[in-house]
């Protein structure tokens, strides 16, 4: 993920193009004409003014990006103020893949809507994530890690967690096969060797 004040997608990320198919909550700004079928719970052919759908969000921005917005665009709940306060009290506490598997990359994208909140929604991702970095470490250096534990941790925090791991276990093969007895190279010897020569005939 880039920095909260220039992310865009990465066109060859499978993660972030699975962020982009995230549902947004959508209102109709203007009639669509025969695409009624698109509202399972309407007769109509036709979608109305005020109409309330779902669509994954690449579509949302197309239509609401525009100079006259087809859609107006709800803000996921869990980036609502209330879910905010939770995180701030203690976001180590929360199951953010219940909230959402790609919670941090969906956040920078709603930003694009220009919502009153979004300045907020960047500051708590921000927070959230050095709040829960360090113990997402510690659990990554755990002897003993909890099987469970990566699917329980949005895709972000997951691959993080993940190449802990890999750190943790090369650091162990390593030390294994005898790593641990780093020497010193013959240059540094060389070097040491004639410095102290100079410090002993500086002395004479």
């Amino acid at each position: 993920m880039s920095s909260t004040h220039g992310y865009t997608p990465n066109y060859f990320s499978i993660s972030d193009i699975l962020a982009t198919e995230e549902r947004i909550s959508c209102q109709l700004e203007m009639p669509l004409p025969r695409l009624g079928f698109l509202d399972a719970s309407s007769d109509s052919d036709d979608l109305k003014v005020g109409t309330k759908l779902e669509f994954p969000f690449w579509l949302a921005q197309s239509l609401h990006c525009r100079r006259r917005p087809v859609v107006s665009v709800e803000i996921p709940k869990f980036y609502k103020e209330g879910y905010r306060e939770i995180l701030e009290a203690d976001a180590s506490a929360v199951t953010l893949s219940k909230w959402s598997q790609h919670y941090y990359e969906l956040g920078m994208l709603v930003r694009q809507f220009n919502h009153r909140d979004c300045e907020r929604i960047i500051e708590s991702l921000a927070l959230t994530f050095r709040s829960r970095v360090r113990l997402i470490m510690d659990w990554a250096q755990n002897p003993m890690p909890d099987p469970t534990l990566a699917g329980q941790l949005p895709i972000l925090e997951r691959n993080l967690y993940i190449s802990g791991r890999k750190s943790r276990e090369l650091l162990i093969a390593w030390l294994k096969q005898g790593g641990g007895n780093i020497e010193t190279s013959e240059t540094v010897s060389n070097l040491l060797r004639k410095r102290k020569r100079a410090e002993f005939e500086s002395k004479d």
